[in-house]
């Protein structure tokens, strides 16, 4: 089981953007790209919940790429799926969406269900160093707050310890 502070297992998936390898995406070519990661799973393709999810991530791109972040989505359905789901969705889907159809991500990351074989709603946000920062995993019925993922990522990126609700531009401890 994956827990925060750990590393972060790598992994290498074909996307909707070519190949992704969280390994290269950290590294950059440079010891440290300062580059985070939030990695977020989803059921699949063409469902009711991930069809306001994948698009909610998508509206705030800007917002994690202006915190250096990346936005990688997984289910395990096919490129193909992922390709004919996002081709007229609103808006546009810029990130990568990862197709972990043997299901090994899903696994290394202790997101899939074994008896129905899906992945769970969860995501991850990875530090620069490649280590597990934040882990939330809700119950495949409801949607996940990306303002709080985003909030979280900010708070992380202060390198200090934040009170309870804090909020950007309020004060650390």
């Amino acid at each position: 089981m994956v827990k925060v502070l750990d590393p972060a297992p790598n992994f290498k998936l074909m996307s909707t953007k070519g190949e992704v390898e969280l390994s290269k995406i950290l590294s950059r070519g440079e010891p440290k790209s300062g580059k985070w990661i939030v990695l977020f799973f989803y059921s699949g393709d063409f469902t009711s919940v991930c069809s306001t999810e994948v698009p909610e991530f998508a509206k705030r791109r800007r917002d994690f790429t202006a915190l250096n972040a990346e936005v990688l989505g997984v289910s395990a359905d096919s490129i193909y799926s992922h390709e004919a789901w996002i081709s007229k969705m609103e808006p546009k889907v810029e990130y990568p969406l990862l197709s972990d159809f043997k299901k090994e991500v899903c696994r290394a990351y202790d997101i899939l269900d074994e008896n129905t074989g899906e992945p769970l709603r969860g995501t991850f946000i990875i530090d620069p160093e490649g280590r597990v920062r934040f882990k939330m995993m809700i119950d495949p019925n409801l949607g996940q707050n990306v303002a709080e993922v985003l909030r979280v990522l900010e708070a992380l990126q202060t390198g200090k310890a934040c009170p309870v609700n804090w909020m950007p531009g309020q004060a650390t401890l």
